[in-house]
């Protein structure tokens, strides 16, 4: 664990928001089978989820991109077009929390501490997969891609799931395993943690980011949080 901004220690978090793919949810294996169906209805080769997993937490089209480097752009659309399709049917078919994070929520539910997600997913994905893991009823905030006229890094999404959730931007830890989560929940007043057990890439220089704080595990984060609570 890397306390990068020791100047946010003495907040109190009263809330926690997470990023969905690669942060809350290992979304990748349900991800990359639809990539697969749409790249054998195209007849291109099948790729492994070790190629893509540290693709998927930037979207669709990213995924196909490094999939069919060399294909033209018009491709890549169709073939991204039939992802999100084929996604929509096999969506949390192979999904789960990432390992240590269902006893970290039972902590913050034990502790009356409200929680939700922040996503540039489509809500057309994000709500179901919320209601196959669970979790759809326990989260008071529930910020999708298209929840509002932009997406992070914007502030936009961030300060509505902080309306939603009724607690200030201030006293919410902001969980993301990509750039664009950083500078979105620094910008928002958030405390900006990193999910590095998520999709980050071996060249994202993540140290580079605008991280308040950073967390190579759940047990870090669990052990972290425990400590605010005595605090």
């Amino acid at each position: 664990m890397t306390d990068s901004n020791p100047s946010t220690k003495h907040r109190a978090i009263k809330a926690v928001l997470f990023d969905l793919d690669g942060t809350l949810a290992d979304t990748a294996p349900d991800m990359v089978d639809a990539l697969n169906i749409s790249l054998t209805q195209f007849g291109y080769s099948t790729v492994t989820l070790s190629q893509q997993r540290n693709v998927a937490s930037h979207g669709s089209l990213a995924m196909v991109r490094a999939a069919l480097p060399n294909a033209n752009d018009d491709i890549q659309r169709q073939v991204q077009l039939a992802l999100l399709e084929n996604y929509e049917k096999v969506n949390g078919n192979n999904c789960d929390l990432f390992p240590g994070l269902w006893p970290f929520l039972s902590l913050l539910k034990l502790n009356d501490i409200p929680y939700g997600v922040v996503t540039n997913k489509p809500a057309r994905f994000t709500r179901p997969l919320l209601i196959k893991l669970g979790l759809d009823k326990q989260m008071p905030a529930i910020v999708s891609g298209d929840s509002t006229l932009y997406s992070k890094p914007h502030t936009a999404p961030m300060l509505l799931a902080a309306q939603q959730i009724g607690v200030s931007c201030q006293h919410i830890l902001y969980l993301g395993d990509a750039e664009r989560d950083m500078v979105a929940a620094r910008a928002a007043n958030m405390q900006a943690g990193l999910a590095a057990w998520g999709y980050i890439a071996p060249n994202d220089d993540i140290n580079a980011w605008p991280t308040d704080i950073c967390f190579a595990n759940s047990d870090e984060l669990m052990k972290w949080f425990t400590l605010q609570l005595n605090d």
